[in-house]
């Protein structure tokens, strides 16, 4: 045994005997999240919504949706886990009286978590390592071809296609739906070898400037789809992503904007919405009638993307 790892010793009320508020039923959940939601509506003045978006891009190790959940309980959370993870890993447990915060669980309804500042060190506890000391520290701001091949394969899902061209300087990109008789399809790649390739017809052509640096490509890409995936070119399913073609321009670009700089944001990477927030917050007390949720979901769809590839899409998802 290595002696920067702690003892494990079996202690059910750390982590096996459920916290009280981990008996919620269905509707407790939904009304816990309903309250969370009623609660994410302050964040309408333009200084609440720089320190949100601001955290989220700091706060990580959690999809965006999750960091604005932990931010709207604890504003100043450092770095949360489970009580089952602060012991095993770092061997720390969770203080008397301390406060859970509720976040979506993957593959679940929600889970029930922890800061750093509620949790003391036991008696085989380790040094807390620099993503836990420092998780707001910066990275490096680069887009490498993996990642970027990833974002352009994950779009054919959804009928993207995305093309490049040659555009004056001032010139970025764009996102078109296109209609084609016959359609046209494109052939998804990377996914199972062993499973029948999937073809899937070419609803919506993005358009880059092929004099741009890769970074400045990608960003494009993220504030195209963003305005996709916040519905504002209607939806091919509903069950896939909103349909909200009505929403006035100005909700449009802030939105877009909006995740544009979270997701670049949380990759260090340097983009025009920064900018363009900044002047927005230094010249208006309120932010547009925006859907948070649109916002911070396509944020979290928009990272998936990045990272790995998605399965085809389902009718129901």
């Amino acid at each position: 045994m290595t002696p920067d790892v702690p003892t494990v010793v079996k202690q059910p009320s750390l982590f096996d005997e459920p916290i009280p508020s981990e008996h919620l039923n269905e509707k407790e959940t939904q009304r816990a999240l309903d309250d969370l939601f009623h609660g994410a509506r302050k964040f309408r003045s333009s200084s609440e919504y720089r320190d949100l978006i601001g955290f989220i891009v700091r706060f990580r190790f959690y999809s965006p949706f999750n960091a604005m959940l932990i931010h709207i309980q604890m504003p100043g959370a450092r770095y949360v886990a489970t009580p089952k993870r602060w012991y095993m890993k770092y061997g720390h447990t969770i203080k008397e009286n301390a406060r859970p915060i509720l976040i979506l669980q993957p593959k679940g309804p929600v889970m029930f978590v922890f800061d750093v500042a509620d949790t003391e060190a036991g008696s085989h506890a380790i040094k807390l390592p620099l993503e836990v000391e420092d998780p707001f520290g910066v990275r490096s701001g680069r887009v490498d071809s993996k990642t970027f091949d990833k974002i352009v394969e994950n779009a054919k899902r959804d009928g993207i296609q995305i093309l490049c061209h040659h555009e004056g300087s001032q010139q970025g990109g764009s996102i078109q739906p296109v209609y084609h008789d016959p359609p046209r399809f494109m052939e998804l790649e990377g996914r199972d070898p062993q499973k029948k390739r999937i073809s899937v017809p070419v609803r919506y052509v993005v358009l880059l400037n092929e004099t741009m640096r890769r970074e400045s490509q990608f960003a494009t890409i993220v504030h195209e789809l963003a305005h996709l995936y916040c519905g504002h070119l209607g939806t091919p399913n509903a069950n896939w992503w909103p349909d909200r073609p009505g929403v006035p321009i100005n909700v449009r670009e802030f939105e877009a904007e909006s995740v544009s700089f979270l997701v670049c944001g949380r990759m260090d990477i340097e983009t025009r919405s920064r900018e363009y927030l900044s002047g927005y917050f230094s010249q208006n007390l309120k932010i547009p009638d925006i859907s948070l949720e649109c916002v911070m979901k396509s944020a979290g769809l928009i990272e998936q993307m990045t990272r790995h590839i998605l399965n085809p899409r389902k009718d129901r998802e």
